[in-house]
């Protein structure tokens, strides 16, 4: 589907997107809990949706309802090929728990998915006596458990998401285990995990993020847990709001440990005037300035990071795009290619991204199937000298369903 949007003003009150990457977590959570847990205000975008297919592959009874999602966990395996969709988190987190099971499990995905190397999944898993194998370095993966615990050793320069996935099964193993990280990166989001780990009942040390020490034989504790605001997607409204608007982003927990929570600081540094409350913040069209900024902790930031960035006097230096190769596309040039058809100059530079400001020009842009593009497209749309016309603008059902929408009603105009 081909969207386009109209230079536009935008005002009004917005609440914030569920968070997809709290409602994964507590999925898997929830299904390796004997009992039923309760996900209050869930997020249902695909990639949530897919962790849901998931658990019920693995034994899981879901129950979705408009406010609240019920989840009884389950040890009764239900089918033997499961797909993840397109998300990253899900071939990662689920692969080590589908490894609890001695059948024989194919973990398999969809479009972009299938491009992203799984070898570091194969190789962790096989530390751990887990027969894994995949297809030349990529989907699908075959495993057959169970995983009984170990030591093992990972590389988290790259993702943190399998981190989460043996910290969510290894309690669960026969023996203790043992994690060592090299060189981990976005360590809020391991924060994350420990938290919902440590209302589950489950007990994990930590320490200083390069070794994982976890009991086996553990229990998870069914659990009533609410998912906070996604700050991964309130950034492109916060965005919104300082190229060209007057809008309060509700339902945001401003003491969250999602690394997203950053694009705060980034739009201070820019000079964006934004108030900043227990559960909203509130922020108005300013004159900006480049900035600089350290991403390499919240590469998701690095599209609404870009928008910003061009209505930003100056050039604009965001460093982590090492964190950028294996996305939904491969960011760095996607961003370079496609916002230089709004005459947006990108210079990309080791591990640093230039970005120099201005107005940017209408024009015709692809998504990649990438969501986060596709947002930033829109947003950047707001301020520019022309429309903006984004092909295959569908693609934000993986995160954010409701993003168009909430971006019409706060006054942007957009055809589809």
């Amino acid at each position: 589907m081909e969207r386009s949007v109209e230079p536009s003003e935008v005002k009004g009150s917005v609440k914030a997107p569920s968070s997809k990457s709290v409602t994964q977590r507590v999925i898997a959570a929830a299904l390796l809990a004997d009992g039923q847990s309760i996900i209050r205000n869930p997020s249902y975008c695909d990639d949530s949706l897919a962790a849901m297919s998931i658990a019920v592959g693995l034994g899981a009874k879901v129950e979705p309802h408009p406010d609240e999602l019920r989840i009884t966990g389950s040890a009764i395996l239900k089918e033997t090929k499961l797909n993840c969709g397109e998300s990253g988190l899900a071939i990662r987190m689920f692969s080590p728990i589908a490894a609890l099971y001695s059948a024989e499990i194919t973990m398999n995905g969809a479009n972009s998915l299938k491009k992203r190397p799984m070898h570091m999944i194969e190789e962790a898993l096989s530390q751990l006596g887990v027969k894994c194998t995949s297809s030349a370095g990529f989907l699908p993966l075959t495993i057959e458990g169970p995983i009984t615990g170990g030591k093992c050793t990972i590389d988290g320069s790259v993702s943190s998401q399998l981190l989460t996935g043996l910290l969510m099964a290894l309690p669960l193993a026969e023996n203790d285990s043992e994690i060592t990280v090299s060189n981990l990166k976005s360590k809020p989001y391991i924060d994350l995990t420990l938290s919902i780990l440590q209302a589950y009942g489950i007990e994990i040390h930590n320490d200083d993020y390069r070794v994982f020490r976890i009991p086996g034989r553990q229990k998870f504790i069914p659990h009533t847990f609410n998912a906070e605001g996604d700050w991964s997607g309130a950034a492109f409204l916060l965005v919104a709001g300082a190229i060209k608007g007057n809008i309060s982003v509700t339902g945001l927990n401003t003491k969250s440990s999602q690394s997203d929570m950053a694009i705060l600081q980034a739009l201070e540094k820019a000079g964006a005037q934004m108030t900043v409350a227990d559960s909203k913040v509130d922020i108005s069209r300013s004159e900006l300035k480049a900035f600089e900024f350290d991403a390499t902790d919240s590469p998701d930031l690095f599209p609404p990071l870009v928008a910003l960035a061009a209505y930003c006097s100056g050039t604009s230096v965001i460093k982590g795009v090492s964190r950028l190769k294996y996305k939904e596309s491969n960011r760095a040039e996607t961003l370079k290619n496609e916002f230089g058809k709004m005459k947006v100059d990108i210079e990309l530079k080791e591990d640093l991204m230039l970005v120099t400001g201005g107005q940017p020009q209408g024009a015709h842009i692809e998504s990649h199937d990438d969501h986060r593009i596709t947002m930033a497209a829109a947003v950047a749309a707001l301020g520019a000298s022309g429309s903006i016309y984004i092909r295959d603008s569908h693609c934000v059902t993986k995160s954010y369903p409701g993003f168009f929408d909430d971006l019409r009603m706060l006054g942007a105009i957009v055809h589809e």
